[in-house]
């Protein structure tokens, strides 16, 4: 039976996805690619010009998947409930098996002398989107200075991510969450200095 286009270009972003996430963004090969799709590279190139078109494609991909599932997220109208709850995910998906950190942080370390690459804008754009959904919910939870606090527990966030990584220890998702709460705390009863 032969693949329609459609098909072709998801096992593409599926096989490029998956070694992106393994192995690093800049290690992983078109042969490479093309292999664990199933396809000649020529077919891999009749659908992606250049590794970064696929490396941007596979990092939009994802950014969609993991905004469905924050979207799917139930975010707890009480602020320390959310925080308890968001730090206990990023526990729980550091506790799978082959847990690498976050992909749109490790692509932007890959790329870091690549200022101008598509694929640290989408990364940005990721980042962004999850502050904004943070600042959102701290604001409905009556949270003062709703985007300064989303901005330091994205701070926590990130480091929680990547030290987890570095010692294989989620402890470091339950620190985050304690010092998390503490800010939303001192934002909830003092007005944030300016």
């Amino acid at each position: 039976m032969r693949r329609s286009r459609t098909q072709t270009h998801e096992r593409i972003l599926d096989a490029a996805y998956g070694l992106f996430w393994r192995q690093g963004f800049l290690r992983v090969s078109m042969d490479e690619i093309a292999a664990r799709a199933g396809i000649t590279k020529r077919t891999l190139y009749q659908h992606f010009r250049s590794k970064d078109d696929l490396m941007a494609a596979a990092l939009e991909h994802s950014g969609e998947l993991a905004m469905q599932r924050m979207r799917m997220f139930h975010r707890p109208d009480k602020p320390l409930e959310m925080i308890e709850t968001f730090f206990a995910e990023l526990a729980a998906w550091a506790a799978k098996p082959h847990y690498s950190g976050g992909g749109f942080t490790r692509v932007a370390v890959e790329l870091a002398d690549l200022r101008g690459h598509p694929a640290r804008a989408i990364a940005r754009r990721h980042k962004t989107t999850v502050e904004t959904w943070l600042a959102e919910g701290f604001a409905a939870g009556k949270v003062r200075a709703p985007r300064e606090r989303a901005r330091e527990v994205m701070l926590l966030m990130e480091g929680a991510m990547l030290l987890m990584l570095i010692h294989g220890d989620r402890g470091y998702a339950a620190a985050a969450a304690q010092a998390a709460a503490t800010l939303i705390q001192s934002g909830r009863t003092r007005k944030s200095a300016r």
